[in-house]
């Protein structure tokens, strides 16, 4: 998987550092995600099953929220997403990584520094302006972080205050399968299936910034419940302090 990681980021990264200065469509560098993720996906040996692809309109903004327990989650998420335009919300560091993070910015994905609330909220309100005037779907993962636990962690208010912000609909998502291919922290990488589901929708337009908690809840209970639908013969059985990790 390294050896062909390294092939297509050093041709795929000289295309698109050559790109950059060229001006090259957003469309043209979204391709090249695709691709790169289907690519590692393919030579990691972890085929990506998806279900719920009824649930994403492919025409409207909306916001999908998906829990967060590997970098394989990225490539599964962008591998795919059955929409044109999609942009990431991460956190400011993504930023710096060689060649990713200026291909990103190009590509439309948003950073956002977490250790500054006021640049937060701006990059946040950025996002939800794209998200109305490109009619794109934002992918957050609200965690903030990968789980080290492979569990679902309590949620950043960020994201859902973009969605409300954008007036759009949030399609809750878990990912399954990768904390055990490659752990936060981890070295080695553990080839098996990845199961990727999308729940319904979330109406977004009852919620104000007030009572922003209660989508928090109601998203973070709806994406536990489909992990545990998906963990059931393991015998998961979601978070047990839902009310703290919100609170």
């Amino acid at each position: 998987m390294a050896i062909v990681g390294a092939s297509i980021l050093l041709t795929l990264g000289t295309f698109l550092i050559i790109g950059a200065y060229l001006g090259l469509p957003r469309r043209c560098y979204l391709w090249s995600g695709r691709f790169f993720s289907r690519a590692l996906l393919w030579a990691g040996g972890t085929p990506v099953r998806v279900s719920g692809l009824e649930n994403i309109d492919r025409q409207s903004p909306q916001v999908i929220a998906s829990n967060h327990q590997s970098m394989f989650d990225v490539w599964a998420m962008a591998a795919n997403i059955p929409v044109r335009r999609y942009h990431f919300v991460a956190k400011k560091e993504i930023r710096r990584i060689p060649i990713f993070g200026r291909a990103g910015e190009a590509a439309g994905h948003v950073y956002v520094d977490r250790g500054n609330w006021a640049s937060a909220v701006e990059s946040l309100k950025e996002a939800g302006r794209k998200l109305r005037e490109d009619e794109s779907t934002a992918v957050v993962f609200p965690e903030g972080t990968r789980s080290l636990t492979g569990d679902l962690q309590k949620f950043k208010k960020g994201p859902f205050i973009m969605a409300i912000e954008a007036g759009v609909p949030i399609v809750p998502a878990v990912i399954d399968g990768t904390f055990e291919i490659l752990p936060k922290r981890g070295l080695r990488i553990n080839p098996q299936p990845i199961t990727v589901r999308f729940g319904e929708p979330v109406d977004t337009r009852p919620y104000t910034h007030d009572d922003r908690d209660a989508l928090i809840a109601r998203v973070h209970a709806l994406m536990a419940e489909m992990l545990g639908e998906l963990r059931a013969p393991e015998g998961y059985s979601g978070p047990k302090r839902l009310a703290e990790q919100v609170a």
